[in-house]
């Protein structure tokens, strides 16, 4: 029988939040008897009412009002979508994608626009998410439209209405709810000994404010429970959900690395080329017929990638900003491709990427695969041109695993999501009454100070693993599969391809 770490014996925050309910578990206490509520239930319960709470935040943005042609509009009139810290991407994406459009019209990556039409520099736009975010948000419009036309109809007159823009953002949410709580069931999965750690993802305040702001709580669910897959040794599925993931958002391509460079450490690279073949061939099946049939429309992600500069809340829109630096490719003309800001990134990934390979090859212990993971995608936000507020959710799992500190990783989970309360007077604007951008970016070097704690935190675990909460546990490696109690065979001459 597998022995429960138990929380509130072994970190302050959870032994402080149980004096609510009478204070830490008894030495005597029997677990695991209750027939109904299992720590996977009860987490499961806290991750639908932060999903409910999340719901609740963006309602002041679902607000609607009928123009003077008495059309219903969602009221986003005078800033109120910044003004009530309720922005969603969801609700313009409905139009500017072009998803309202009837029947199979608009269908994404076949459906174009010409975007600043009357001013230098226009481009013809496309669909910019990859293919099942795509699809994934044609579905919804398809739905919406459908649930809207039967409540007009008056044959379903019993079916709540609005406009179709807000039908489409509940819609989704369904949808990114059951995502979510798909990324909290495989987490419980993953903490074996520690399940009440997935408790930092299901009732993180980065889930109110982002579960719902854009569609990354799909790539959350196909990265995680990749994940699990990999934990139960199941190389090829993995590769399946990690090449589905991403082919949503492209961060679950990033795990892959980390397998391979464990596998090989641990001598058990059979396994890591089979996950990473699978999830090639997954991303391809999945792509392929896209590009062959819309061959412009499937190319938009990367040319939007290519084309857009530097975020607001990057450290290259920082250091601009505040020493007045133009920037690596200095003033850039409308849809001019900062060539020199990408290869900067790029390469800075790639150097970040060889000290994290570095590091995992000469560390006195083969580090754990969540550690590894949790640093390479740091590495990725850290440096990227772009860091969109709901980018953070990516890191939500991977800490609840690397780093099963409670006092820490909540410390980074309310700095982060307080982030957005001076995005959006910043994103207000100045002729609003709203911040002007040195507070926000004030705010920005906070949270990127908080992640490269963590960052160190995980770096001290990986060289003295007697500061890893889990290997002070008596774990090896719970979460990582075939490399979960191998040998290390670290030395050139013992690398074998055993399976």
């Amino acid at each position: 029988m597998v022995q429960r770490v138990v929380p509130s014996w072994t970190d302050p925050v959870p032994e402080l939040a149980s004096r609510l309910v009478g204070g830490p578990l008894g030495r005597h206490a029997v677990l695991g008897r209750h027939w109904f509520w299992t720590p996977l239930r009860v987490v499961l319960l806290f991750a639908t009412i932060t999903l409910a709470v999340g719901w609740l935040i963006k309602a002041p943005c679902l607000q609607t009002y009928r123009d003077s042609a008495g059309v219903l509009q969602v009221d986003w009139r005078d800033g109120r979508q910044y003004r009530a810290m309720c922005y969603s991407d969801t609700v313009p994406l409905y139009t500017v994608e072009r998803l309202d459009r009837p029947g199979l019209a608009g269908f994404p990556y076949a459906t174009s626009w010409v975007e600043h039409q009357d001013e230098p520099g226009q481009q013809l736009r496309y669909m910019e998410y990859p293919v099942l975010i795509g699809l994934y948000q044609w579905a919804a419009a398809k739905l919406a439209q459908t649930w809207v036309a039967l409540g007009d109809s008056g044959a379903a007159g019993w079916l709540p209405s609005s406009a179709p823009a807000v039908v489409d953002f509940d819609i989704s949410a369904v949808g990114l709810s059951a995502a979510w709580l798909v990324t909290v069931w495989a987490l419980v999965g993953l903490s074996r000994r520690r399940p009440w750690d997935a408790a930092l993802a299901a009732l993180s305040p980065l889930v109110v404010v982002h579960a719902f702001t854009n569609f990354d709580a799909l790539a959350t669910a196909l990265a995680t429970t990749g994940l699990l897959a990999w934990a139960r040794q199941r190389p090829v599925l993995a590769g399946v959900l990690l090449g589905l993931g991403t082919a949503t958002k492209f961060y679950p391509g990033l795990l892959l690395f980390p397998i391979l460079l464990l596998c090989l450490r641990a001598g058990r690279l059979r396994a890591g080329l089979q996950a990473t073949a699978a999830a090639a061939l997954a991303w391809t099946v999945v792509n392929l017929p896209v590009a062959v049939l819309f061959p412009s429309g499937w190319a938009e992600f990367f040319r939007f990638n290519a084309r857009r500069g530097a975020d607001p809340d990057t450290l290259y829109t920082v250091v601009s900003v505040l020493t007045g630096w133009p920037g690596f490719d200095g003033v850039l003309r409308p849809g001019q491709v900062p060539i020199a800001l990408n290869l900067v990134s790029v390469t800075l990934f790639l150097l970040a990427c060889a000290a994290i390979g570095v590091l995992t090859w000469v560390a006195p212990r083969r580090p754990r695969l969540a550690q590894v993971c949790f640093l390479v995608v740091c590495a990725f936000l850290l440096v990227n041109k772009g860091w969109s507020p709901q980018y953070s959710l990516w890191l939500l799992p991977l800490a609840a695993l690397a780093i099963p500190r409670w006092k820490p990783v909540l410390g980074w989970m309310a700095l982060d999501a307080l982030l957005w309360a001076p995005r959006m007077a910043y994103y207000l604007g100045a002729d609003q009454n709203g911040l002007p951008i040195e507070p926000f970016l004030g705010a920005v070097l906070v949270r990127d100070a908080a992640v490269v704690l963590l960052v160190v935190l995980v770096l001290r675990g990986i060289w003295w693993p007697d500061h890893d909460p889990v290997r002070l546990a008596g774990d090896d490696d719970p979460h990582g599969g075939v490399l979960d109690g191998a040998p290390d065979a670290r030395a050139p001459g013992q690398l074998h391809c055993a399976g």
